[in-house]
């Protein structure tokens, strides 16, 4: 991600690209201009990383059906309606949808920023998120099959005798494959360990939460 503040503005009315467009670049941000949900959709999947200002009411696709279709084709930018109908199952459904904000027009430049400043923090979420994830994936490269089949083991819950029986090896043989997981990791208690093995996807924590800082060898 850039420093950029970038807002695709995606509305049908000139006059609402160029009003919004003016006080957003005033206030510091990029601004992108659409002049139909199609035509955003068109380059939503290459579009530069940022927040959507959606109006909901477009002829040949609304702004519902454009949300809709970025969250199935992946575009993960945080979107923020715009409508001048006061809809309130509109504002419910973009809501369900994902959206960030529903913002009524006309409406005050405070509030459209305190919307955007929601959005770019989703949009930071988000990337931190993928970075952690990237990093988690590249440290668990290192692993071996069976050290994967073990660290899944633990991930699962499972104590040390229940993985050497599902994995036809002894406890002990266990134990070795356990300590080579939390020599390659770089970490030092069971918790750090399954941290990584969720940012990367495999399973993931308890309902039930607490995850207890324990040396290796402290859980059978």
């Amino acid at each position: 991600m850039t420093d950029a503040r970038v807002v695709h503005i995606v509305d049908d009315e000139e006059s609402v690209r160029r009003s919004v467009g003016f006080l957003l670049k005033t206030s510091g941000f990029t601004t992108h201009a659409w002049d139909s949900g199609t035509a955003f959709l068109r380059q939503a999947k290459h579009a530069e990383p940022g927040c959507v200002l959606l109006d909901l009411r477009m002829p040949e696709m609304d702004g519902l059906e454009v949300q809709r279709r970025l969250n199935a084709a992946g575009v993960a930018l945080p979107v923020i309606l715009l409508t001048g109908h006061g809809d309130v199952s509109s504002a419910v459904a973009a809501m369900k949808e994902g959206a960030v904000d529903f913002l009524e027009k006309p409406f005050e430049k405070a509030r459209l920023i305190q919307a955007l400043d929601t959005g770019f923090g989703k949009l930071e979420q988000s990337h931190a998120a993928d970075l952690a994830a990237h990093e988690a994936e590249t440290r668990l490269a290192a692993l071996t099959p069976r050290e994967r089949e073990v660290l899944a083991g633990l991930v699962a819950g499972q104590p040390n005798k229940t993985i050497a029986f599902d994995l036809g090896i002894s406890a002990r043989t266990v134990e070795v494959h356990r300590a080579n997981v939390m020599t390659k990791l770089g970490v030092r208690s069971l918790s750090e360990a399954l941290r990584i093995a969720f940012a990367a996807g495999l399973g993931g924590p308890p309902a039930d939460a607490g995850m207890p800082d324990a040396h290796p060898r402290d859980i059978p």
